[in-house]
């Protein structure tokens, strides 16, 4: 066994982490040197929360077709993306521009921001990436989050500071402050202002640090038990008395829930005061001797304002505390809170509100009374950033396979292409319990056929140009262009409303993994029943399925099933379409041309048009070979017939088609590179749409010409010693391995495919 096996080496490795997490507490003096070395350690609470998504970096994304960066701190890194909020990149970048306003004082400071949009939208996954990324951030030297702890033990008889406990010596009479006051809280107000002026005189940060507010009532009551007590000593310095190191700790603490971020959920009950900062405790007022009054001391600050303190207060399902939302009306602008009637509490968080569209309607019951609709003051308050159902396949690809394989990591790709065969790799389910497990394949394509069906329902139509439908709209967003034959149209030719209604409304997920795992489940029990099975989902299934329960699905009104129903058929022919193109590439893969050819025709052809020689293989130069563009021209290509050249001479369509698709191109590409020498052998052939063409995709008319004696109507059992048996057998093999198909899915998505085309292939 290795060290780093054995269970010792485990237990040093966490050792060594939690050094790193945590400092050694410091003094007030040693803290104020640090922040003016280092001032982003006293940064106020919108400030930090901006530093922690900075922090993760951005990287760039298509979303709607168009290219743009994201935040990674919304891709749950230090979670293994478990908790990934997939596509509203727009949205969360706004939600990182109003943060940013707010930080830096910009008109937003009153604003409470409201994150509202149906469910499965990625709400829930924004709260969670924000605990799991502000958590992290905070163990980094460069997110270190700072408050204070008291200890007055030994200046008198009574028990003195205490939550309850009976007074003991050592680390046990150090008490941290309950809703992590900033250090510099500690300071008058007029000191704390220098301060402040010098850490941003130093800070190379646009958005200043601002210290606002008053000490919190706990810690209040320590320094005035402390100040009292040495006033009456006749100490002449006593703020250094009351915040020696032996009175006054500054410790680092690891941000998360209850500290430093409070979480209001949908079942948490009890009063609003309760709710927002806490409650007293009528044993702890009985016990403490707070001469007549009411002693800080004995409150429990476990209010989500009050956990929230310093960094973050977050209200979850906002419709079930629709109460408390006029009690937070001022505290943004104020940033004050009363735990009672004479004892305030100042309070730094940035509040942040999530709901479904059923707050809305809550905050809309009195509209109709206009100026005198008593929530037009809080909904002036909210700042509404809406969540919408994502548009985009890839992204609708990645959250199924998540609902139902559990998988958490983030799809990267360096093409669209590459992101395509991942969307189109078949998932193996785990259905079952115990021990009666069965694994069940979702074919390939099925859970990109959901996807893409799911995307069309929620695509506004009203605003398609003429000849485009929703599954072009769909694939558009998805990868920046569209591509037709040779024709390639990128996002930036098509006009699309900006008020169009594209992710407002649609198929949520949540409905289609339900369709999906009925389907699994079903594909199980077949096995209880003796019935021969293939173990296998195919896309079809799932189209058929999720268009047929619509009708049962109270979720959706009687105008949504009726317009997604008519859907469904353009998605099974992109599906068909991406079915057909599999079988056809496995039939015909052993009779690809091969790129070495494409090369040589290209070099030619580029050779023939500048007038130029081309070197052959014995490194002469030599005039280029009419023949061999011929050859590759009605063999390759299939586009001309002998007819249309005179002998091997290019006929004027011949000549306008290698000046169009394959100069054109050429040209295009030694503009981009026209810093460097260019050359033809340097372009890369997918570059040229119609030679992509020709290396990744085939026709029937190709099988007709390859295979003579072949006949698709014998597909689902081939006579044996035909040539369609052994194609059938070769396609089988080449559908596996190309394309990570079981033989199971293979058979069955070639029967499919060869049942549509032996109706029309005589």
């Amino acid at each position: 066994m290795t060290d780093r096996e054995s269970g010792e080496s485990y237990v040093t490795a966490a050792d060594r982490a939690l050094q790193e997490t945590y400092e050694e507490p410091m003094s007030l003096a040693e803290y104020v040197d640090a922040a003016l070395s280092q001032p982003r350690i006293a940064a106020h609470a919108a400030k930090y929360l901006v530093a922690a998504i900075e922090a993760a970096g951005t990287r760039t994304v298509i979303e709607e077709g168009e290219e743009t960066e994201r935040y990674r701190f919304f891709d749950d890194p230090h979670n293994d993306g478990e908790h990934a909020i997939l596509g509203n990149t727009a949205v969360l970048n706004a939600f990182v521009d109003d943060l940013r306003s707010i930080a830096a004082g910009r008109g937003k400071d009153e604003k409470i921001i409201w994150l509202a949009g149906p469910t499965a939208t990625g709400k829930s996954e924004l709260k969670r990436c924000l605990i799991n990324g502000l958590r992290e951030f905070s163990k980094t030297d460069a997110g270190r989050r700072y408050t204070v702890e008291w200890n007055v033990a030994g200046l008198g008889e009574s028990a003195g500071l205490t939550y309850g406990g009976e007074y003991r010596d050592d680390e046990d009479d150090w008490y941290e402050s309950p809703v992590q006051s900033h250090p510099l809280t500690v300071f008058p107000p007029e000191v704390r202002t220098e301060i402040v002026e010098a850490l941003n005189e130093r800070s190379d940060d646009h958005v200043p640090i601002t210290v606002e507010g008053r000490l919190d009532p706990f810690c209040r009551e320590a320094y005035d038990y402390l100040e009292e007590r040495y006033r009456r000593d006749g100490v002449r310095d006593l703020f250094s008395a009351v915040t020696d190191r032996r009175h006054l700790r500054v410790k680092n603490y690891v941000v998360d829930v209850g500290q430093g971020i409070g979480v209001l959920h949908s079942e948490d009950d009890g009063s609003p005061k309760e709710r927002l900062v806490g409650s007293w405790m009528a044993g702890m007022v009985r016990e403490l001797d707070s001469r007549g009054r009411k002693n800080p001391q004995a409150f429990s600050y476990d209010g989500v304002l009050s956990q929230g303190n310093g960094l973050l207060t977050i209200v979850e399902d906002a419709a079930q505390h629709a109460d408390l939302l006029r009690k937070l009306l001022n505290v943004p602008d104020e940033g004050s809170v009363k735990l009672d009637k004479g004892i305030g509490m100042d309070v730094d968080t940035q509040m942040i509100i999530i709901s479904n569209p059923d707050l809305e309607a809550q905050l809309n019951q009195h509209a109709e009374r206009n100026a005198d609709d008593p929530l037009k003051a809080l909904k002036r308050r909210l700042d509404r950033r809406e969540f919408d159902y994502l548009t985009n396949v890839s992204l609708e690809a990645e959250l199924i396979r998540r609902e139902l394989a559990n998988e958490t990591g983030i799809w990267r790709a360096e093409s669209y292409e590459a992101l395509e065969r991942t969307i189109a790799e078949p998932v193996t389910v785990s259905v079952g319990g115990d021990d009666d497990i069965s694994e069940i394949e979702l074919a390939p394509h099925a859970v990109g056929a959901a996807a893409l069906y799911s995307v069309v329902t929620r695509l506004d139509d009203d605003d398609l140009p003429a000849g485009m439908e929703l599954v072009d709209k769909a694939l558009l967003f998805d990868r920046g262009y569209l591509q037709h034959g040779d024709e390639r149209t990128e996002r930036e030719a098509f006009d699309f409303d900006e008020d169009s209604a594209d992710g407002e409304s649609g198929i949520p997920v949540t409905y289609t993994r339900d369709v999906i795992a009925d389907l699994l489940y079903a594909e199980r029990e077949r096995h209880h029943v003796d019935l021969p099975v293939e173990d296998v989902v195919m896309p079809q299934d799932v189209l058929d399925a999720m268009a047929a329960e619509l009708a049962e699905a109270p979720v959706f009104s009687t105008t949504e099933r009726g317009e997604f129903e008519s859907r469904v058929v353009q998605v099974k022919n992109q599906v068909f379409e991406r079915q057909r193109e599999d079988v056809l590439e496995a039939l015909l893969h052993d009779k690809r041309v091969d790129e070495a050819t494409v090369a040589e025709y290209v070099e030619h052809v580029y050779a023939w048009a500048a007038d130029e020689q081309v070197e052959n293989d014995r490194g002469e130069r030599e005039e280029p070979d009419p023949l061999v563009m011929k050859v590759f021209e009605t063999e390759h290509l299939g586009r001309f017939g002998s007819e249309s050249y005179d002998g091997s001479q290019p006929s004027p369509a011949v000549r306008e088609f290698r000046m169009e698709k394959i100069i054109t191109a050429l040209n295009r590409h030694a503009w981009h590179s026209r810093d460097d020498e260019f050359r033809a052998s340097d372009v890369a052939l997918t570059e040229i749409p119609v030679i992509d063409t020709v290396l990744g995709s085939h026709d029937w008319d190709d099988v007709r010409r390859a295979y003579e004696d072949f006949d698709p109507r014998q597909w689902e059992d081939p006579p044996s010693g035909t040539e369609t048996a052994r194609l059938k057998e070769q396609t089988i093999e080449k559908m596996v391995e190309l394309f990570d198909y079981s033989a199971a899915s293979a058979e069955l998505t070639s029967r499919h495919v060869m049942g549509q085309v032996s109706y029309r292939w005589d």
